[in-house]
């Protein structure tokens, strides 16, 4: 069985007398303190919001789509080209 990592910070947390009854009954079906179950089920959601900042899902005509947008050639845009030659505050 792996080690845990130590343990040196804590989160204190305020759950009404009901949610606790939940977390307990769910720790026991797993098997494991509510700390644990808590702790868990908190990185596994933090996690999936986490990757949805670099997982982009699309069908296959959105991604059809967004590689053809990827292989056309660069658009020019004067105003743009004139901003970036223009000097600015830390030339």
């Amino acid at each position: 069985m792996a080690a845990r990592p130590q343990r040196s910070d804590k989160l204190d947390i305020r759950i009404s007398p009901a949610a606790k009854r939940i977390l307990q009954e769910a720790a026991q079906e797993r098997h494991t303190t509510i700390s644990q179950f808590v702790i868990d089920s908190a990185l596994s959601t933090a996690q999936e919001v986490l990757s949805e900042r670099t997982r982009i899902g699309l069908d296959s005509e959105h991604w059809s789509a967004f590689q053809a947008a990827l292989d056309a050639p660069a658009e020019r845009h004067p105003r743009m080209e004139r901003l970036l030659k223009e000097p600015t505050i830390l030339d």
